[in-house]
């Protein structure tokens, strides 16, 4: 009875045959299984048409009996790279060729899928051989760019050392339901950016204006008719407006929650004049509803409803 092979070329002796070559057949099988257990074989791939990878039945050598594969050669178009019918076996394959092309390891013939390999990129692809007529191979990707990676997680902190990172234009940082959190938004050519700064016990962090401008303005944007609201929290609501070196300020600050006040001033549209007072001209509403209308006055005594402060201007 003659030998038999392995759709990966190993030879099974039948009893009795052989005699005085039984020892060098039993190395060559050792030597191929030592192939597929661990071996390293490149593989030039032809820009024009496919590679078939062939089973060498009781010889070593062939590329097809090895764990690692690594693809060489130019291209200017992706490729296949083809397997028989019958071959079960786990590949590392490596696509090293030069011309940014896809490397698609597949079976010979069928439907059944197939492992892209991107260019620079190496994958572990499984041979199943699970289907007479159009067997199928699995991917798993070895860690590369994040593109190659839909739905990417970190097991740990992300360190940029020492880099950026990139956002397109409209494009930010979304919180775990999907929905948008930072959105930044691209000026072409931009020289002026926004620092944020932490700080340690006793003082609060900053979010400054910056850039290669000398001086740069930190502009707050309300959409439509929204405000911009300062949030009490303890106290109420306050802005201080400090002096240059920050180490003095004075505060607008809101009126105490138990007051239960929500009533709004709004500036006078006039010139402002030497020596003249800034009062309440008229007020529309009550309680909570109040509108005041300051103006600027030079007899605050006997004119107005209200004298809203006394501030001198010029």
């Amino acid at each position: 009875m003659a030998s038999t092979y392995t759709p990966l070329g190993i030879e099974k002796q039948a009893t009795g045959e052989n005699a005085g070559t039984w020892g060098t057949k039993t190395n060559t099988n050792l030597e191929i299984v030592e192939q597929i257990s661990g071996g390293y074989s490149t593989q030039a791939v032809t820009d024009g048409s496919d590679t078939t990878l062939s089973v060498s039945d009781g010889s070593t050598g062939a590329t097809l009996a090895h764990r690692v594969i690594e693809f060489t050669g130019s291209l200017t178009a992706s490729r296949n790279v083809t397997i028989p019918l019958d071959v079960q076996n786990f590949y590392i394959l490596k696509n090293a060729t030069s011309g940014s092309q896809n490397v698609v390891f597949k079976y010979a013939t069928g439907t059944g899928t197939s492992a892209t390999v991107p260019n620079g990129k190496t994958v572990i692809a499984y041979a199943k051989a699970d289907d007479g007529t159009n067997p199928n191979i699995s991917l798993q990707a070895f860690g590369g760019d994040v593109v190659d990676d839909t739905s990417p997680q970190l097991g740990g902190n992300l360190d940029t050392n020492s880099f950026m990172i990139d956002f397109d234009d409209a494009h930010g940082i979304r919180d775990e339901s999907g929905n948008e959190q930072l959105i930044f938004e691209t000026t072409g050519s931009a020289v002026n950016f926004v620092d944020v700064t932490n700080s340690a016990t006793g003082a609060g962090p900053q979010i400054g204006a910056n850039g290669s401008d000398t001086n740069v303005s930190l502009k707050l944007r309300p959409k439509a008719t929204g405000n911009i609201e300062i949030m009490g929290a303890t106290n109420p609501g306050s802005i201080q407006l400090n002096c240059e070196s920050n180490s003095h300020g004075i505060k607008l600050t809101s009126p105490p929650h138990a007051n239960a006040q929500s009533y709004e001033i709004k500036f006078p549209t006039g010139n402002i004049t030497a020596g003249t007072f800034l009062k309440v001209d008229s007020i529309t509403g009550s309680g909570t509803t109040a509108v005041g209308q300051l103006t600027f006055d030079s007899s605050p005594a006997t004119t107005g409803k209200a004298i809203a402060m006394a501030i001198v201007f010029g």
